[in-house]
């Protein structure tokens, strides 16, 4: 979309630049709505555009996702779509939009088509949920339906498609999408995806030791942790409702499942029994428990179900989903019976939406934690028999070997 605006962001003209000088978009300023899979790529973004000259104090985030924003900045411009985080958007639009004390220039809204992840090459694909991947143009219409709003504020609506699963071909996706409204050459987008992903691997990374080093804690400890098996947007205040913070102040770690270690020691370790028999090729082949692996964000959950079977110190797994999710539905069952078959515990929130029965979230984290502190030993003593002594987290005892009636009831998946 473009606007006579856009001409006036760039003061030098082309024939005066000198070949290879940077363009000045310091004043430019960029808001990225914080919704969907942005909670898990939205280091590439920052590194893209920082690149490109924009200051960090231009990119300008939305707020997490709350019912005040939906009131104030998205009454009347909802659109159709069953998916409660994708209806949430119009409220990060309009705070972008209407919401700033200094307007912003351009609304940075990308179609992720396909996700960075561990499981890269050892499943079929890394898509994204595609009502998620179409989210964007999906709320745009409801800022066009009666008059065009962008036009109307001067800001410039930019949506690349983007795939960045397949990091060989973004550096063209971004280009054609973006070079009438950054004013892109092909060596400055190049440069800018570059340090996008270098970006998010460094952050992605940085996080990962840190769930490693809560693992390695655990270990030396005797202590339980919890993973949260959830979609990223999850993390969002407003479509989590935060049940992982109430269950950390109960006093337990808490790991992400998109910030799992994949260290191939580590790894290696918990699948061990797996990679001798052949039943799967690496740590991160899934293809015993899910043979339709697509979907980035459901691949994820079914191996961190396998991790979460499999890791002493995870004796719980507390899985969110949002209502009515048709990619999650089909997974709730398998995902359940596997972390379910080494006695860990399960407990899901699946319905979850614009409501936070605070009550009722007291009550199940109550339980939760009751659990936690009941079952929690056995879990630990019952998986560490099923693996070798030699964990690369810390130097441990020799496990309790599982009774008979154990062994017979308890089948890792």
């Amino acid at each position: 979309m473009r606007f006579p605006t856009l001409q006036t962001w760039f003061g030098k003209k082309a024939s005066a630049a000198t070949k290879g000088q940077r363009k000045d978009r310091s004043q430019l300023r960029v808001g990225i709505p914080k919704v969907l899979n942005i909670w898990t790529t939205h280091q590439f973004w920052v590194g893209f555009l920082k690149e490109l000259g924009v200051s960090s104090e231009n990119i300008i985030f939305s707020s997490d996702t709350s019912e005040e924003q939906g009131r104030e900045f998205g009454k009347g411009r909802g659109t159709v779509d069953c998916c409660y985080p994708v209806k949430c958007i119009s409220g990060h639009y309009g705070e972008l939009i209407f919401g700033q004390k200094k307007k912003i220039n351009i609304l940075l809204s990308p179609m992720i088509h396909s996700l960075p992840s561990a499981l890269y090459g050892h499943v079929e694909d890394t898509v994204t949920c595609t009502r998620v991947m179409a989210g964007p143009e999906n709320i745009k219409a409801g800022f066009l339906k009666e008059r065009d709003i962008f036009a109307e504020n001067n800001v410039v609506y930019a949506s690349p498609f983007v795939s960045l699963g397949d990091r060989h071909v973004v550096t063209e996706q971004i280009h054609s999408s973006l070079k009438d409204v950054f004013d892109l050459d092909a060596e400055e987008t190049t440069r800018a995806v570059t340090r996008g992903f270098a970006a998010l691997d460094d952050v992605t990374e940085r996080i990962r030791r840190q769930g490693r080093e809560i693992l390695s804690w655990c270990a030396e400890n005797h202590k339980p942790c919890v993973l949260v098996l959830a979609r990223p947007y999850h993390m969002d205040t407003g479509i989590g409702h935060e049940i992982e913070a109430e269950i950390q102040a109960c006093g337990y770690p808490i790991l992400w499942l998109q910030y799992l270690p994949t260290d191939p020691d580590l790894m290696n370790w918990l699948f061990e029994a797996d990679l001798k028999v052949g039943r799967i090729k690496s740590p991160f082949d899934i293809s015993d428990v899910w043979t339709s692996s697509y979907s980035s964000n459901t691949n994820e959950i079914m191996w961190g179900a396998k991790v979460a079977a499999r890791c002493p110190w995870i004796t719980c797994v507390v899985r969110l989903s949002s209502y009515e999710c048709g990619m999650d539905q089909p997974t709730y069952t398998p995902s359940q019976k596997i972390v379910e078959a080494t006695g860990t515990l399960y407990f899901k929130f699946g319905d979850l939406d614009s409501t936070k029965p605070a009550g009722g979230i007291k009550i199940r984290v109550e339980t939760i934690s009751h659990y936690l502190g009941k079952y929690s030993p056995q879990i630990i003593q019952r998986k560490l028999s099923y693996l070798s002594p030699h964990c690369p987290l810390a130097e441990l005892n020799s496990p309790t070997e599982p009774s008979a009636a154990e062994t017979a009831r308890i089948t890792v998946v």
